[in-house]
């Protein structure tokens, strides 16, 4: 395994943190171990179930008692999605991101998002080369398969929007030229919704490529005594070893597409979304966007479930990470402090449930 993590911030400097098996090894900690290959053959529910359950195990050593919060982030990566982590400071937000990269071995960078970056400073820029007399593209820290943006509220708003293009296109252009970014691709940002001097907010249109956003909270007095007692004085992340590789990845991508949907749920989840438009409450309700993005992770969820199929439960399951981010709440609705998980439930409540869905193909 080659994986390593480029770390670039707006001084231009970048440090690379060993995440190879000689590396890992070097400093005393086990051997990883074995990737599961499939040597050309498709990939099924099994091995899907294996694959996700070594990256699960990865994760939960470093993330303690957390185990939902955890799936949501396993959903959105076979979802071919891109996670918002938004909490406090301290409980883990940058260590769920890093888990998850560092336990797939694949091209991953990590941006330390601060008021002076610039758009260049993520995508990339031209540069003039005197011996050719031209100019040629030096790719930024976004051409990778898993992207970790640290505190991405803290760039300004020029610089959030240079993701736009690269989240829902996979693509970036510069200078008339577009660059196709290589499959799967993944953003995983994390934000402080609490401390506001300095930092600047998402606008609508960036939060609603985040396919879901999750809240991972302070850990039980069980989790956190476990977690005092395992590392305090190590850190888990040192001895992370990836477990899979992008193209394993990419066929179990290809299993979770595979996923039937039928059209009674299809037309519940239209159902949904739209129920979040005609509410007084609301300012502003869910995309259509929102909508294939319930309907992939949906998927997603019957698969780590064990089903070719998916259920009214499956979309009950991650509706409140993929809807509640994007709707923007009216002032009535803050000031009787009703939040968008609060809306969301409530729909859920009023929208019938289709009374059966096929249970196969």
């Amino acid at each position: 395994m080659t994986s390593r993590i480029d770390s670039t911030t707006a001084t231009g400097f970048a440090a690379t943190y060993p995440t190879t098996d000689e590396d890992i090894i070097g400093n005393g900690s086990h051997p990883p171990r074995q990737q599961r290959e499939f040597d050309g053959a498709p990939a099924n529910l099994d091995d899907l179930h294996i694959v996700v359950g070594e990256i699960v195990t990865n994760i939960e050593r470093v993330l303690v008692g957390k185990p939902d919060v955890v799936r949501i982030a396993i959903v959105t990566l076979l979802a071919e999605g891109h996670l918002l982590v938004e909490d406090v400071p301290g409980v883990g937000k940058t260590s769920l991101a890093k888990a998850l990269a560092r336990s797939i071995d694949c091209s991953v960078s990590r941006i330390q998002f601060t008021p002076d970056l610039l758009p260049s400073d993520v995508t990339g820029v031209s540069i003039y080369n005197r011996q050719n007399g031209g100019f040629e593209f030096r790719p930024g820290p976004v051409f990778a398969n898993i992207v970790v943006g640290d505190e991405i509220n803290r760039a300004s708003p020029k610089t959030q929007s240079a993701l736009l293009e690269c989240m829902e296109e996979r693509q970036v252009t510069v200078d008339r030229t577009t660059y196709r970014l290589d499959r799967p691709f993944m953003v995983i940002a994390t934000q402080n919704p609490i401390e506001m001097e300095g930092t600047y907010a998402l606008p609508e249109a960036q939060r609603d490529r985040f396919t879901a956003r999750v809240s991972i909270g302070y850990p039980d007095p069980a989790a956190e005594l476990s977690m005092v007692d395992e590392h305090a004085g190590h850190d888990p992340l040192a001895d992370l070893a990836a477990v899979s590789n992008a193209a394993t990845l990419a066929r179990l991508i290809e299993v979770v597409r595979g996923i039937h949907v039928s059209r009674e749920l299809r037309q519940y989840t239209v159902e949904l979304v739209s129920a979040t438009r005609g509410l007084s409450e609301v300012r502003l309700g869910a995309s259509p966007r929102a909508t294939l993005q319930l309907v992939r992770c949906a998927r997603a969820q019957a698969a780590l479930s064990g089903r070719e199929y998916v259920i009214p439960d499956d979309l009950h399951t991650v509706a409140i990470p993929v809807l509640t981010h994007r709707l923007v709440l009216t002032t009535e609705a803050h000031a009787a402090r009703r939040s968008a998980s609060d809306v969301v439930r409530s729909i859920m409540q009023r929208v019938p449930v289709p009374r059966a869905t096929p249970s196969r193909r």
